[in-house]
């Protein structure tokens, strides 16, 4: 990043298009920015298109995201990509969380095969990891987010998404998908990258004099 991003005109709150089409991601995303930033959906800015995420990591495919919609629009943006890695089977799903299963991205699916790699392994730890790409003034800065905890041989709970049903973080005594939203943030790997992301964005803010 240089030392010389330029945040004259932030005068007014910030305004970010969320290169995602993911309405649960943005729900999370926005519990946590409330109202100290506009974060405006690709289908709020008329944006509707499917971005690839080719690549074997989650930071390429963040940048991805985030840079394709900057180079459509020429406005402020960011992305998120996110993986589950589990320790016993060498990181996986990692980058490919979201079609661990096949390509029709199914979250029953993809936690079946979860389960059915991990039936006879002891170690069930586990980590969620966020990467999130922000492009200001076409200047990239990634920021991070990790949940460690376990999967569990079998669902439970109703809310999230994902493998929220099976992953119980450190320090909890119950998987996301029976946390509120509230809860989940408390240990959320996506909300701990954001939380950086609100921090650096404040900071644009303070050393603007404002």
């Amino acid at each position: 990043m240089s030392d010389h991003l330029i945040v004259s005109h932030y005068l007014e709150p910030m305004k970010l298009i969320f290169a995602t089409n993911n309405d649960h991601k943005v729900e999370e995303i926005r519990s946590v920015t409330g109202n100290k930033f506009e974060i405006i959906t690709m289908k709020e800015a008329g944006i509707h298109i499917d971005i690839p995420e080719p690549h074997d990591s989650l930071e390429a495919n963040a940048s991805e995201k985030s840079r394709t919609i900057y180079q459509m629009t020429g406005t402020n943006c960011f992305s998120e990509d996110t993986g589950l890695e589990v320790e016993s089977l060498n990181g996986e799903p990692g980058v490919k969380s979201a079609r661990y299963a096949g390509e029709d991205k199914s979250f029953d699916k993809n936690i079946d095969k979860l389960l059915a790699n991990l039936e006879n392994k002891e170690n069930r730890k586990a980590r969620f990891r966020t990467v999130i790409s922000l492009i200001i003034n076409g200047e990239e800065i990634q920021f991070e987010g990790i949940a460690n905890g376990k999967i569990i041989p079998a669902r439970k709970g109703g809310k999230g998404f994902g493998y929220d049903p099976v992953f119980i973080p450190e320090g909890a005594d119950k998987t996301f998908a029976e946390m509120s939203l509230e809860e989940k943030n408390k240990y959320s790997h996506r909300s701990k990258a954001t939380t950086k992301l609100i921090a650096f964005l404040k900071s644009l803010y303070i050393n603007n004099g404002n």
